[in-house]
C-alpha cells in the first residue's frame, strides 16, 4: 500500500444505467464520495418489460459526456484533479460497456491519466470498503439481475468462487416474477412491495436446492411453478400479495440455505479472518430488498458473522463503486491498463474454489 489518498472518476454504463461518479480515498475505505450521478433508464425500457440492449447503449452514448461533466462539477473538479479514470469493461450489454470504455480512453489519453478497465463485480464486491472499510478477508454474497454468486474475497485479486446460479440469476427471477403476476417493471421492487401485504404461506413453492451440497444456486424451477400458479389462478383464484410473498419467502429461504452453505466454505478456506471477525458483505441490486436484508442478518447472527449492506442507493449499479475500484487498484500500487484493452461481455469474477 503507498498511503497516499487517490482521486478516481468512475464510468458505468454496462446495463441501463448511465453513471459517472468522483470518488476520494486510500484502501480499505471508507472512501469520500465527492458525487455520484445515475441516470436511469427505466422509462425507456418499461414497455418491454425488460432491458433492450439497443436503446440502453444508444442512450448512454447520447447522454454519458454530459454525466462525465456534472460529477466533475459537483465534485469541484477539472479532469487534472483526478489520479485516474476506472471505467466498467465488462461484464454486461457489450454495446454500452464500449460507449463507456472507449470514452475512458479517450479522456484518459487527452489528460494523460492512468486508464483502469473494472470488472463490474469486482465495483460490487468493493463497495462494502469504501462505505464500511471492510477488511479481508470476507464472504461476498453478490445478488442482482444478472449475477448470484457466493464469493471468498481474500484481497482485491484473490476471488474464490463457493457458488453461483445455475440458471437464472435471483434479481432476474424477480424481474419474471413480475411479468407473471401482472406487476409493474422493475420488478423487484414491485414484487417486495406488493409482498408486504401478503401472507408467505398461502402457496406451497419449491426452495431450489436447499439442501444440496456445495453451494450452488437454482431459481428457474421456482419461476416455472410461479407461472403455473398463476395459469391455473387465471380466473381470480389466486390473490397477488399473496403469490408474491410465498414467491419472495421461497427466494429468501433458498438464499438463506445456500449462503449458509457458503459461510461454512469459507471458514474452511480463510483461518486468517478479518479484525472483526467473520463478515458476509451483500452487494448488487437484490440486496435493496429489506425482507431479504433481515433475513441475511438473522442468518449472520446465527453464525458468528457481521453483515456489511452498502446502502440502497450503492447496491443497484452506480459509478461510484467502479471509481472505488479503482482507488483499490492505485493503493495496491498497480498501472493502468492498455489504451487498447477490450471491453467484454462475460467476465467472471472468480474461478471455482
Amino acid at each position: 500500500m503507498t498511503g497516499k489518498t487517490w482521486t478516481v472518476l468512475g464510468i458505468e454504463t454496462s446495463c441501463d444505467e448511465t453513471a459517472a461518479a468522483v470518488v476520494r480515498g486510500q484502501a480499505p475505505g471508507p472512501g469520500e464520495i465527492l458525487s455520484n450521478i445515475v441516470f436511469s433508464q427505466t422509462d425507456a425500457h418499461a414497455p418491454y418489460g425488460g432491458v433492450v440492449p439497443e436503446i440502453a447503449s444508444r442512450a448512454h452514448l447520447e447522454i454519458l459526456d454530459t454525466m462525465i461533466e456534472r460529477a466533475l462539477s459537483d465534485a469541484g473538479l477539472t479532469l487534472a484533479d483526478v489520479d485516474g479514470i476506472a471505467a466498467t469493461a465488462g461484464p454486461g450489454l457489450i454495446g454500452g460497456v464500449m460507449v463507456g470504455l472507449t470514452t475512458a480512453k479517450a479522456l484518459a489519453l487527452g489528460a494523460g491519466k492512468p486508464l483502469m478497465a473494472v470488472n463490474h463485480l469486482m465495483g460490487h464486491a468493493m463497495t462494502a470498503r469504501m462505505t464500511h472499510g471492510v477488511e479481508f478477508p470476507f464472504l461476498l454474497l453478490l445478488v442482482s439481475g444478472g449475477h448470484c454468486q457466493l464469493v471468498g474475497v481474500g484481497g482485491p485479486e484473490d476471488f474464490r468462487l463457493y457458488g453461483s446460479t445455475i440458471d437464472d440469476a435471483v434479481g432476474e427471477a424477480f424481474d419474471k416474477a413480475a411479468k407473471i403476476l401482472g406487476l409493474p417493471y422493475p420488478g423487484g421492487p414491485a414484487v417486495e412491495h406488493a409482498a408486504r401485504a401478503g401472507n408467505p404461506r398461502a402457496y406451497d413453492l419449491p426452495r431450489p436446492m436447499k439442501g444440496r451440497d456445495g453451494a450452488d444456486f437454482s431459481f428457474s424451477g421456482l419461476k416455472t411453478a410461479l407461472r403455473l400458479l398463476a395459469r391455473d389462478g387465471a380466473k381470480g383464484a389466486i390473490r397477488i400479495e399473496d403469490a408474491a410473498a410465498s414467491f419472495q419467502a421461497a427466494v429468501i429461504e433458498s438464499l438463506i440455505d445456500r449462503t449458509r452453505a457458503g459461510m461454512a466454505l469459507f471458514r474452511g478456506d480463510f483461518t486468517n479472518h478479518g479484525p472483526r471477525g467473520d463478515v458476509l458483505v451483500v452487494a448488487g441490486g437484490v440486496a435493496a430488498n429489506q425482507a431479504i436484508g433481515a433475513a441475511l442478518g438473522k442468518l449472520a447472527g446465527e453464525e458468528g458473522f457481521v453483515t456489511r449492506i452498502p446502502p440502497p442507493r450503492l447496491c443497484t449499479d452506480n459509478a461510484a463503486m467502479i471509481a472505488w475500484a479503482g482507488v483499490e487498484r492505485l493503493s495496491a500500487g498497480r498501472a493502468g491498463d492498455a489504451l487498447g484493452t477490450s471491453p467484454r461481455a462475460r467476465w467472471p469474477l472468480a474461478a471455482p474454489a
